[in-house]
């Protein structure tokens, strides 16, 4: 029977085994077998966007103190100029893979999920 794979940069593809982060996981895979695709699918994009949410909060907090020259400067329209840019850094960041928050999330929204349907 095959299940999802999931690895560090969080695509999906057919394997006969289930991985997260490169390691067996047979309770994932017992608990994929339970939640449609679509189900695994939004589960997948809430995850992500749980992840961007943490890094734009991080990189927020790493331009904070940033003054002087060139686009993190110190000028009038800076503050929401910074803001829109870390939020789309953040974004990408956490699509194409992140620091690995998003495959933990979404393992533990699977499992619960899979709980619930019993």
């Amino acid at each position: 029977m095959d299940t999802s794979l999931i690895n560090g940069i969080g695509a999906y593809s057919t394997k006969k085994t289930s991985l997260i982060n490169g390691r067996n996981d047979p309770q994932l895979a017992d608990a994929l077998k339970k939640i449609s695709p679509e189900a695994q699918k939004k589960t997948r994009a809430k995850a992500q966007e749980f992840e961007a949410m943490f890094l734009n909060s991080m990189f927020s907090q790493m331009t904070t103190g940033v003054k002087g020259e060139g686009p993190f400067g110190d000028t009038t329209g800076t503050g929401v100029w910074r803001s829109m840019l870390t939020d789309e850094y953040s974004k990408s960041f956490a699509k194409s893979g992140g620091i690995g928050i998003s495959n933990d999330v979404f393992r533990t929204l699977i499992l619960q999920q899979a709980n619930r349907a019993g």
